[in-house]
């Protein structure tokens, strides 16, 4: 499944939209909605292998690039410890 495990980000759904028209900023009518297309819209997962020191090994996760924002800012140890207790195995 497409979702990370420290942000919880998955495959949600939306829409494309066909738009025609010219723009009222350029002396037209308006832009009108010609047609909707269902799409997906995946996260922007990534397979990293972190170095946690606590355990002196690598540790390989599916992360989205927010993930590893929130890792660089509070640490590998804690999120660690974290996913451990929800009953994910690290």
């Amino acid at each position: 499944m497409r979702k990370c495990i420290i942000t919880g980000k998955k495959t949600t759904r939306g829409y494309k939209y066909a738009i025609r028209g010219i723009a009222k900023k350029k002396k037209g009518i308006g832009l009108k909605i010609t047609g909707k297309t269902k799409r997906r819209f995946k996260p922007n997962l990534v397979e990293k292998r972190l170095w946690l020191a606590g355990e002196n090994r690598f540790v390989s996760l599916r992360l989205s690039t927010a993930a590893l924002r929130t890792i660089d800012k509070v640490g590998l140890e804690p999120i660690v410890k974290e996913l451990r207790a929800e009953g994910h195995k690290v």
